[in-house]
């Protein structure tokens, strides 16, 4: 997932709190399978809908302390925020089409 920006620990919260639009965050890990299998799904729809949601990833390798705050218990779980708020997540692979209507359903 090299085109989307990795948060970390410090700027996770700002970052989700300070959107305007819509938020999908990718948790997931670099020795993570399914995670790799997950990466250009979620990347076509950072591209799909740029503008209407902000995309990011975190590792939770690297952001131990946000993957505790939100309770992931594997990877990848990928996680919707509405106004700063959690409104809706799902773990493990999914396809474009389901994961572009979790986004209409959280975006609409």
């Amino acid at each position: 997932m090299a085109g989307l920006q990795e948060l970390n620990d410090t700027d996770f919260q700002e970052t989700v709190e300070a959107s305007d639009t819509p938020v999908l965050i990718d948790f997931s890990a670099t020795w993570c399978q399914p995670c790799k299998a997950l990466a250009p799904v979620i990347e076509a729809v950072a591209q799909e809908y740029e503008g209407k949601l902000l995309v990011r990833k975190v590792d939770i390798d690297q952001a131990r302390q946000t993957a505790i705050r939100f309770g992931i218990q594997g990877v990848p779980t990928c996680i919707f925020f509405k106004n700063g708020a959690e409104v809706d997540r799902f773990m493990g692979y999914r396809d474009l089409k389901e994961i572009k209507a979790l986004t209409d359903k959280v975006i609409g």
